[in-house]
C-alpha cells in the first residue's frame, strides 16, 4: 500500500472517528488517487480532435504497403535529379545546398524544413522539389516534399502528378496519411500534392491537424520538405514556421526588392531562419561558377533555376 494510500485512509479515518461517518470511502479516494497518479500512455490523440486513427504498427513498411507507386511525368528540365544527366546545370548547387544542410543539422535538430519566399514567382517550388530530390539521391535517405501552398500549387504539375486528394483533403478530415500521399519512379521520394482548392487555406493551416500530421509522419523520414506560399502577401508561411525546425527562403536574383525581402525576413524568428538561396542567377555572373564549369564542363543553359515557382 502506498504513502499516499495510507495517509488518505488514516485521515479519512480520523473524519469518520469524529463524526460519526464510516471510514470506508477512504479506500474511495486512495483508489482514485491511484488511478490518476498512473502513467498516461506515450501518445494519444484527444477525443475531440477528429483525427483519423493511424493503423496500427505505423512502419515504413505499413507506408510502402498503403502508398501504391504512382506514374509522375516530372519536366525535367526544372526537375534537375529525374534526368540521366547528373552533372545538369544548377545540379551542383543543391548537392552544396544538401551538405550545408547536414552541418546545421550537426548544431541543431533539423528535419523539417520550410522553404518560403517573399513574393511569386522567385523559384520557392523549383528549390523544394529539386532539393527533396537530391536529399534522396544518398543511399537509404527518405524524404517527404509536401506542397503546402494551398493558394497557388504548382509542384503537381513541375512532378507530372495529379494535385489531389492531397493536403487540404487530409486537413479537412476527408481522408488519412496514406490517401494524400504519393510515391513516385524516385525511390525514397513521397509527395503530398496540394489538394483541391479551398476558400480558407489560412484557418485550415491554423486549425492543429497540420502540426499533428508532421509530428505522425516525420518519424519515417530523414527530411519534410515543405513548400509554403509566400510570406508578405499571407500569414500561411509563418503559421507553418512554428511546425517546423527551420526556414528556407528564396531570393530571385535581380527580382526581389531589398525592402520586401527584408520584411519577409522578419515574419520569421532569428532561430528559424537557416538560410538564403539565390535563385536565378545569370549563368557566367559568378566567377566559382566559371571556375567550375569551365574545368568540368558547362552544359548549355541560360539560368540556373529557371523556375520561377
Amino acid at each position: 500500500m502506498s504513502r499516499i494510500h495510507e495517509a488518505l485512509k488514516r485521515a479519512e479515518q480520523e473524519r469518520a472517528a469524529g463524526q460519526g461517518g464510516r471510514a470506508e470511502s477512504a479506500q474511495n479516494v486512495a483508489s482514485s488517487q491511484e488511478v490518476v497518479s498512473s502513467p498516461a500512455p506515450d501518445f494519444q490523440l484527444p477525443v475531440s480532435s477528429g483525427m483519423p486513427a493511424f493503423s496500427s504498427p505505423f512502419t515504413f513498411d505499413t507506408l510502402l504497403a498503403r502508398c501504391a507507386p504512382s506514374d509522375w511525368d516530372p519536366d525535367k528540365k526544372t526537375m534537375l535529379f529525374f534526368n540521366s544527366e547528373e552533372q545538369g546545370y544548377g545540379s551542383e548547387e543543391f548537392r552544396t545546398l544538401r551538405s550545408k544542410l547536414y552541418q546545421l543539422r550537426e548544431k541543431q535538430p533539423l528535419k523539417k524544413v520550410l522553404i518560403t519566399s517573399a513574393l511569386p514567382k522567385e523559384g520557392k517550388s523549383f528549390v523544394a522539389a529539386n532539393l527533396a530530390q537530391v536529399l534522396v539521391r544518398q543511399h537509404g535517405r527518405r524524404a517527404l516534399l509536401i506542397d503546402a501552398d494551398l493558394r497557388g500549387a504548382r509542384l503537381h504539375l513541375a512532378l507530372g502528378t495529379s494535385a489531389k486528394p492531397g493536403l487540404s483533403e487530409y486537413l479537412m478530415n476527408e481522408t488519412d496519411e496514406f490517401g494524400a500521399m504519393q510515391r513516385g519512379p524516385m525511390e525514397n521520394l513521397f509527395f503530398i500534392p496540394s489538394g483541391r482548392e479551398v476558400m480558407n487555406p489560412a484557418e485550415l493551416v491554423a486549425n492543429g491537424r497540420m502540426k499533428t500530421f508532421l509530428n505522425r509522419v516525420e518519424q519515417l523520414f530523414d527530411w519534410i520538405i515543405i513548400d509554403s506560399p509566400p510570406a508578405v502577401p499571407v500569414s500561411d508561411a509563418s503559421l507553418m514556421a512554428n511546425y517546423c525546425d527551420g526556414v528556407l527562403m528564396v531570393v530571385r536574383s535581380n527580382a526581389t526588392p531589398f525592402d520586401i525581402a527584408r520584411k519577409a525576413r522578419q515574419e520569421f524568428s532569428e532561430k528559424s531562419l537557416i538560410g538564403v538561396v539565390l535563385n536565378g542567377i545569370a549563368a557566367g555572373s559568378s566567377p566559382y561558377t566559371q571556375y567550375y564549369y569551365g574545368a568540368y564542363g558547362r552544359p548549355q543553359t541560360k539560368e540556373r533555376g529557371e523556375s520561377q515557382r
